[in-house]
């Protein structure tokens, strides 16, 4: 089949990616011309592991463009993967959406039986309402008649992202016309995993509740763990004894410093807007991201106990990335825990394996070790992402307070677990 893929970001990328590597052809659309190059030469726009292993790969499947029209009338299908950023109240940016709807739209109206499938993250009416109007407004045509409509909402985790394309535990279709049924179901024809085929409202609305309740699974996990720790009581033994009953899974339930990245901070906002635009107040999503923001700066309280005065001392912070295998810092817990330890007068070194580049921008004013060993010489190391490597350093006659649970650290001569 041909695809095009409008948006060479996290998602677009490993989407149209994967989509050539099923032996499709993919055409990539994006307005930064130097992404454009980039994909042009097989190499990725991203760092995601395996990602630019398939750009090569697939590199004669491949093909990109900044010419939105040309790849929509050269394809079958077009997948909207652009961003859809928050706004100060939480509620989403769809500015990119508009503008990809109404260059899309504009070069339906020379075709028909072309399919758009919504890949990008948007609450639950979008598609049916933004997307659909501005379609139909710039082609002259009718959705579900002319042209297919579909949302394909994406699960993704960063550093597994691949796996997770080819090995997902479902897949979600908002589907309400027959050229779209008949496009995705082509183009899933391989998989196994359950399929649910359902309204497009829904499948954006699962989505959102999906990654807000794994958010609240998370925060769950974090009162549990503090009161856990006030009590003596390890929280992983806990959370593995109630993880056993079949209702309640153990997936999540790893208590610390709470959750960043792209997707759960941005999604429980932006669904917690929704809900107050249409006059209910979100009690639950409201105290997930109020513990959240608080989580993090007990790795602060918890190393005062041993230093209490912290200005001149020197804090070695391991991990930058908001979680391992990625140099996303997007709502990293570092940069809470960073800013409290600058706002108390300590003197930081921090060290990330992939993360320290975009790190650097956000906070130059710290120092940045070559590697994790430099870190150690501190007066004190928070661990704030659990890189793996963490696990091979000698932490023994150190002060630890650690915000993720790596076994080497608990060597330290003071350790202090943030959860446990």
């Amino acid at each position: 089949m041909r695809i095009s893929v409008i948006g060479t970001g996290y998602v677009g990328a490993i989407t149209g990616a994967c989509f050539a590597e099923l032996g499709n052809e993919v055409v990539f659309v994006d307005k930064d011309l130097s992404k454009i190059e980039t994909i042009s030469r097989g190499e990725s726009p991203i760092y995601e592991p395996g990602l630019e292993d398939l750009l090569k790969k697939n590199l004669d499947r491949i093909s990109a463009t900044s010419d939105t029209a040309s790849a929509v009338l050269d394809t079958d299908v077009t997948f909207i993967c652009v961003g859809t950023p928050s706004r100060e109240d939480g509620s989403i940016d769809l500015r990119f959406i508009e503008d990809v709807s109404d260059e899309v739209g504009a070069a339906l109206t020379d075709k028909r039986g072309h399919v758009v499938v919504m890949k990008s993250t948007v609450l639950s009416g979008t598609t049916g309402g933004v997307v659909k109007g501005r379609l139909e407004a710039a082609s002259g045509k009718r959705a579900h008649t002319d042209f297919g409509l579909a949302s394909n909402p994406e699960f993704l985790r960063e550093g597994s992202a691949v796996h997770d394309v080819f090995h997902p535990d479902r897949i979600v279709l908002g589907i309400e016309d027959e050229m779209a049924k008949g496009v995705l179901d082509s183009l899933y024809s391989t998989y196994d995993c359950p399929k649910l085929i359902t309204e497009i409202a829904v499948a954006e609305m699962i989505k959102y509740v999906s990654n807000a309740f794994l958010a609240t699974k998370i925060g769950f996990a974090n009162e549990i763990g503090n009161l856990c720790k006030k009590m003596g009581i390890d929280t992983a033994e806990v959370f593995a004894g109630v993880g056993m009953d079949a209702r309640i899974n153990p997936s999540f339930f790893r208590s610390g410093i709470g959750f960043g990245g792209s997707c759960f901070p941005k999604d429980v906002q932006a669904l917690m807007a929704q809900a107050r635009g249409m006059g209910l107040e979100p009690r639950i999503l409201e105290a997930v991201m109020t513990g959240n923001e608080t989580q993090p700066l007990r790795t602060v309280e918890l190393l005062k106990k041993h230093l209490p005065e912290l200005k001149g001392k020197s804090i070695g912070v391991l991990g930058l990335a908001f979680k391992p295998d990625t140099d996303d810092i997007r709502d990293s817990r570092a940069l809470p825990i960073i800013n409290a330890l600058i706002a108390e007068g300590a003197e930081v070194m921090a060290y990330d394996p992939l993360a320290a580049d975009n790190f650097r921008k956000v906070l130059p004013s710290i120092g940045y070790a070559e590697n994790a060993e430099d870190v150690l010489d501190a007066d004190a190391v928070i661990i704030a992402t659990e890189w793996r490597e963490f696990e091979d350093l000698d932490f023994s006659g150190l002060v630890v307070v650690d915000g993720r649970r790596i076994k080497a650290a608990a060597t330290a001569r003071i350790y202090e677990g943030v959860c446990w």
